[in-house]
């Protein structure tokens, strides 16, 4: 089975990230929207344009992450540009609405296990790092600082 369909701890099989995005991708392109080129520009979004940054650590988002928070914020209006993820907010005494529908992003680096260095170290090899991709919901904002 390959990694990215791989049955998590529930027994249920989750969405294929990139099957999402690519059909988010199709839909706009069919809509006659090309998702790439200046939404912020369109009567659709209410914000002026900022790059998505996560407001407790004021890092932007980058590579797909970027398309994805401006597709989401143009798609439901948002006002802003600023994301949290549940337990940020809580951390920085703030809430998610009840009802709230998060945007999943992605974080993707690389590891080299443990054994691997170990190995690589005795033997004089060069230890192998393995790629992971890794989901987070977030949230959209007002947050300033301050709370």
């Amino acid at each position: 089975m390959p990694r990215h369909v791989r049955k998590l701890g529930t027994g249920t099989d989750r969405t294929n990230f990139y099957e999402d995005i690519t059909r988010k991708i199709i839909a706009e392109l069919e809509a006659g929207c090309v998702p790439w080129v200046q939404p912020w520009g369109t009567s659709k979004t209410k914000a002026r344009f900022a790059m998505p940054h996560n407001a407790a650590t004021r890092r932007r988002y980058s590579g797909i992450n970027i398309l994805i928070l401006l597709g989401a914020a143009v798609e439901r209006g948002f006002s802003g540009q600023s994301w949290l993820t549940f337990r940020q907010a809580l951390s920085l005494g703030g809430c998610v609405r009840k009802d709230e529908r998060g945007t999943t992003v992605v974080y993707a680096d690389r590891f080299v296990p443990i054994e691997d260095k170990k190995r690589a170290s005795t033997t004089g090899d060069e230890a192998q790092a393995i790629p992971f991709l890794k989901r987070f919901t977030v949230h959209r904002t007002n947050y300033r600082g301050g709370i």
